[in-house]
């Protein structure tokens, strides 16, 4: 998994993955790791919301170092980054809703709103919103920065769909899938831009991981399956790590195929 992947020469210099089927099920297992690590950290292991975020941002600045210094995509440090953002997002989030108490539709409003200016500050700086070929600095620092609010709301976004709505964890995991076959059938039968599909999926997988987190640690009173965090969070991850090597090494076989 430390090996930069290749990619046709279109894409050789592009800092992020192609964005398929692998992708998204990687995706959504790294905001579910974002959400049981994050809680680990300031539930289970007590150190509290605001420590554990100032933690998770030090491994998020460390991932982000490596990424930008990276010449091209490598898996490795594009997917750190992305678990660092979930676990950013989950304490920061609850840090917002209960230490600040905020709420989580406030919070959830706050951060939409987040993300809709980012968005439009890229667009404006840009000409344009990348999500599948980012090469240039200016495209990759505001692709990472729309990650880490996107996937802030995702938290508050699931907790307010789960507790103020009363759909439960179970219940908000199966509102976000079926959001998320939505924007699915957008992307292949309608004309929709294709970025504002993908930033649309991006921001409902956050809160589907955090739903399903939510299902597996929580007590089993509160809709939960009572499993530990920690162990949680190890299995997970390991499944992320397997789906990201399978998925480099079908990429890497098509590309040698491809090649005369």
């Amino acid at each position: 998994m430390n090996k930069a992947v290749s990619f046709p020469a279109e894409d050789a210099l592009s800092k992020v993955p192609r964005v398929t089927l692998a992708f998204w099920l990687i995706k959504i297992l790294a905001t579910t790791l974002g959400e049981t690590g994050g809680d680990a950290l300031s539930m289970q292991l007590g150190l509290g919301y605001l420590t554990s975020t100032l933690i998770f941002l030090v491994f998020f600045g460390m991932a982000l170092a490596a990424q930008v210094s990276s010449r091209r995509f490598h898996p490795l440090f594009y997917w750190a980054c992305v678990v660092a953002t979930t676990t950013v997002g989950t304490t920061t989030s609850d840090y917002f809703d209960r230490t600040l108490g905020l709420g989580y539709l406030n919070t959830s409003a706050i951060l939409l709103a987040g993300v809709i200016v980012v968005l439009a500050v890229w667009r404006r700086a840009t000409g344009h919103i990348a999500f599948d070929h980012v090469t240039s600095r200016t495209d990759e620092t505001f692709y990472w920065l729309t990650i880490l609010v996107s996937n802030t709301l995702g938290t508050a976004l699931g907790d307010f769909t789960a507790d103020d709505l009363g759909a439960g964890f179970g219940g908000g995991a199966l509102l976000f899938t079926g959001l998320i076959a939505v924007v699915a059938a957008l992307h292949f039968f309608t004309r929709v831009p294709k970025p504002l599909l993908f930033w649309a999926a991006y921001v409902l997988t956050r809160p589907l991981g955090a739903t399903l987190g939510d299902t597996l640690t929580k007590p089993i009173e509160h809709g939960g399956l009572d499993l530990n965090r920690i162990g949680a969070s190890v299995v997970i991850l390991v499944l992320m790590v397997a789906g990201v090597w399978l998925t480099e090494r079908r990429q890497a076989r098509a590309s040698a195929a491809a090649t005369p």
